[in-house]
């Protein structure tokens, strides 16, 4: 079972975690595998740096195995080519960690954690740099970047997502709603944050549509309110992903589709601010 993948910002390549231990390097324009790492345990998250020339993962605990950060180097000139020891490992100690990403500079690796807290890590040595210890409530279940990297999205099984400054980890703006929440994307253009989840997957042959909440919900980044929906899947919303250009997004869910959205002429005509501040063409 496929856990996580991302895709490096020049679309060439494309990395996949899976349940079966193993990290894969793929080339996105043939579909082809050009390279395999495998590990004591699974690799349920990974995510490029900037540049695209390391992945940063996450090895879930289990088996006598501690939960563990590793860092690879991408080599890009010769991808079939790689090493298989990592440029970093360290194993965070505590809470374990859920989801990891490179944060503003690439010697620092940003993590969300089991019991809701967020922390900054020295790349190299593994050292705990900064930390948040009350970011969230419950398991912190995906982590999001701003364009810029200077803040980042947490969503979050405590039924909230938040938006957090990347140096300091402190809590910029909160989303609360009424289930747990599985994704928070942050859109490029617009400022809004887009929220997916819904009640447990165990729940759902006994729960309808609506009272489900399995719509994409689209939250006012800065005023911290609900704005819009968008429906169409009928059971929780595992992942979102918005396109870079910021014009569409993607939602996963529990029901097995993959749902592709393409924003139309009236959310880049509305006016999320009013009058004040918009900049004529």
């Amino acid at each position: 079972m496929v856990l996580t993948t991302q895709i490096a910002a020049q679309s060439e390549f494309m990395v996949s975690g899976s349940a079966d231990n193993e990290l894969r390097l793929w080339q996105v324009k043939t579909g082809k595998c050009l390279f395999i790492w495998e590990f004591p345990t699974a690799v349920k998250r990974v995510a490029f740096s900037e540049d695209d020339s390391q992945v940063v993962l996450v090895t879930e605990q289990r088996m006598g195995f501690q939960g563990a950060i590793r860092v690879m180097n991408i080599n890009r000139q010769d991808p079939t080519n790689q090493s298989e020891e990592p440029a970093s490992f360290f194993n965070p100690p505590g809470s374990k960690a859920t989801v990891a990403t490179f944060a503003h500079t690439p010697n620092l690796i940003l993590t969300g954690h089991e019991s809701g807290k967020v922390a900054l890590w020295d790349a190299k040595t593994g050292d705990e740099i900064n930390s948040n210890e009350r970011a969230h409530s419950d398991v912190i279940t995906d982590l999001q970047l701003s364009p810029d990297r200077s803040y980042f999205a947490t969503s979050s099984k405590d039924k909230s997502a938040r938006l957090h400054d990347t140096r300091t980890l402190r809590v910029l703006k909160t989303y609360t709603t009424e289930t747990p929440l599985n994704s928070a994307a942050i859109a490029p253009l617009k400022p809004y944050i887009l929220l997916g989840g819904g009640q447990e997957a165990m729940s759902v042959t006994t729960t309808s549509l609506r009272q489900g909440k399995f719509e994409t919900r689209f939250w006012h980044k800065v005023f911290e309110e609900e704005v819009g929906r968008v429906k169409g899947h009928f059971g929780p919303i595992n992942t979102i992903a918005i396109h870079p250009s910021g014009r569409s997004y993607a939602s996963g869910g529990e029901d097995g589709f993959v749902r592709v959205h393409h924003f139309d002429d009236s959310y880049f005509r509305a006016k999320p601010f009013g009058d004040i501040g918009e900049v004529e063409d």
